[in-house]
């Protein structure tokens, strides 16, 4: 396998990606970009990018928060999440700059990207799907948060979109589902939920025990989530 580090630019600001792949000498592949959750780029996300690569795709466990700029999974990282959440256009252009970078790639095959993200990085593909961007075939939100991003009107969704939720996720309650199926029908999306019985924020995290502050890993509820991350992106590539 090989792997790299990545700088690409939004504006004045380097990102950091990681690029995982096989051989570099065969033909070009389809392209996953996994967004962070609010502790930024970890080794989930790259262990992620590595996964998709023995799966035949490049794997690119994008930056969102910035080149140096990363928090822990054991901390409480508000502070790097905040910015992005109060200003939803700079969020949606972090985005596509990593989507720019991607298509650059001498081994992603422009014409087949997706992107998968997990809490707040599920947030930010589903905000990359909003931006209207046809160069994405389709994006998976993994217990992501479902807040429309309020800075216009939106723009017919060309991405399929896959929203994968765990039903007790005190943070995308019952009336957040309804308000983006909404949102994702009016938006003339190709659109599919799948809600996980008794699955907390964060159910594909294995550390994950804060039952308290709806944070609990579900065993059951990953394994169906990666078996459909895994059929829908072989439907959007194929």
């Amino acid at each position: 396998m090989h792997t790299q580090y990545l700088d690409y630019t939004d504006g004045d600001v380097t990102c950091h990606a990681y690029v995982a792949h096989e051989d570099p000498r065969g033909a070009r592949r389809p392209c996953v970009l996994i967004s962070h959750s609010w502790a930024g780029q970890s080794d989930a996300e790259r262990a992620k990018a590595e996964e998709f690569a023995r799966m035949g795709y490049v794997g690119i466990a994008i930056d969102v928060y910035g080149k140096g700029i990363r928090g822990s999974h054991t901390t409480d990282n508000s502070a790097l999440m905040a910015p992005f959440m109060a200003d939803r256009a700079m969020l949606r252009r972090r985005m596509l700059a990593a989507v720019e970078a991607a298509r650059a790639h001498p081994m992603a095959d422009p014409g087949r990207i997706a992107a998968i993200g997990f809490c707040f990085g599920g947030l930010c593909v589903l905000d990359l799907a909003r931006s209207g961007t046809t160069d994405v075939k389709g994006v998976v939100s993994i217990h992501g948060l479902f807040g429309p991003p309020r800075i216009g009107a939106q723009a017919p969704i060309a991405a399929k979109v896959l929203l994968l939720h765990g039903w007790d996720d005190p943070m995308a309650p019952p009336q957040d589902v309804l308000s983006i199926s909404q949102e994702l029908t009016a938006a003339r999306a190709d659109w599919q939920l799948h809600a996980y019985g008794h699955a907390m924020h964060a159910f594909t995290h294995a550390q994950a025990a804060a039952p308290e502050r709806g944070l609990l890993y579900n065993a059951d509820a990953a394994r169906r989530a990666w078996t459909a991350t895994r059929n829908f992106l072989e439907e959007v590539f194929a």
